[in-house]
């Protein structure tokens, strides 16, 4: 069987030309413009749940609280029952966090106007980290050794050869050097 040759450029267009094409389609809409109006309408029905409580949490629960917890979710009854707030607490503040909860769902009911909020699950696990105070403490470096402390170091662990083993041990003298 013989390879039918390729069209020249003069025969493609003519070929084209010959043919109808189908038009290009439209792009789809952007889904933003279609969903606004839907998201305005489920925040005025059900309110702006957890993403608006964790914005205002440290006021709410106070700086120490806020530390240890953060929303999850507001979960709304149904037929009329309890609405229950999830959070979730860095381990054993938990305890604390069980004591205060009929200040904080009080507190959290005033805040999004839902007074059939009665209820708090709490559930244990990490905290993200959250607000300016808790990036700046942990973005803080301890200074470098002065020279006496780290030719010191040094002095004391010269015996020691050169290694992972000996770069450890002077990562660790110089954090308990610096603490001091």
């Amino acid at each position: 069987m013989a390879k039918r040759p390729l069209p020249t450029a003069e025969e493609a267009a003519a070929i084209l030309g010959r043919h109808r094409t189908r038009p290009m389609r439209r792009p789809p809409p952007p889904a933003g413009r279609s969903l606004a109006p839907l998201i305005k309408q489920l925040d005025e029905r059900f309110g702006k749940g957890s993403a608006g409580l964790a914005a205002r949490w440290r006021e709410i629960v106070g700086e120490t609280l806020a530390r240890h917890t953060e929303p999850v979710r507001v979960v709304k009854g149904r037929a009329g029952s309890a609405s229950i707030l999830e959070i979730r607490v860095a381990g054993p503040a938990a305890a604390i966090v069980q004591h205060q909860a009929p200040d904080i769902l009080s507190r959290v009911a005033m805040m999004l106007g839902d007074p059939s909020l009665e209820k708090l699950r709490i559930v244990q696990g990490p905290v993200r980290a959250a607000g300016p105070a808790r990036a700046q403490a942990r973005a803080r470096r301890k200074g470098p050794l002065d020279a006496a402390a780290e030719a010191e170091l040094a002095k004391g662990l010269e015996a020691a050869e050169d290694g992972p083993m000996k770069a450890a041990l002077l990562r660790l003298g110089r954090e308990v050097l610096r603490d001091r």
